[in-house]
């Protein structure tokens, strides 16, 4: 929230500084000198890395590592499942042990989380067609990605309030 205030604040003066064709110059006698792009100011990975102020009942993920992950302050050794803000111990040790029963919790699960958003380690996997097959039918939509982008997708839209799952392996497994 704190990001998009000052993101808010700031856009009205970079907006009149982009309608200008040149700046004045600065101390160093440039002239010309262009902001850095809205894209680049704006990026998702800086919102991740600037978002610190979240409720402490809210689940973050702080770090990672190749044995496991560390949120809202506290070290987990091995795969995660997150929904919301519920943490539970996950059993696949790698990415071919991932199926549909160890992903059965969907089933009873309610209400139904929009997403679920499986870590596959240290390199994205492709995902078997029973395991997408599954999902589709919980009515959820699947991503499959690295560990880091997964931690990092899975703190964003729930820190947006989003109805989110995760099924995390930690980030040194390799299949």
């Amino acid at each position: 929230m704190a990001v998009r205030q000052r993101a808010v604040a700031t856009l009205p003066t970079l907006m009149r500084a982009l309608r200008k064709e040149s700046f004045k110059p600065n101390s160093m006698g440039l002239t010309g000198q262009r902001l850095p792009s809205l894209r680049r100011a704006f990026s998702l990975y800086d919102q991740i890395n600037l978002i610190d102020n979240v409720p402490e009942d809210q689940l973050r993920f702080q770090q990672f590592t190749d044995t496991g992950f560390t949120v809202n302050g506290v070290k987990y050794e091995g795969s995660l499942i997150c929904v919301g803000n519920l943490l539970m111990s996950w059993s696949p040790k790698k990415f071919s042990e991932v199926n549909a029963e160890s992903l059965t919790i969907f089933k009873t699960l309610r209400p139904i989380p929009e997403i679920l958003i499986i870590g596959c380690g240290k390199h994205i996997q492709p995902v078997k067609p029973e395991i997408r097959q599954f999902i589709r039918s919980t009515g959820m939509k699947l991503e499959a990605v690295d560990s880091r982008n997964a931690a990092s997708t899975y703190n964003i839209l729930n820190e947006e309030g989003r109805i989110v799952a995760a099924a995390l392996l930690p980030f040194g497994v390799e299949d």
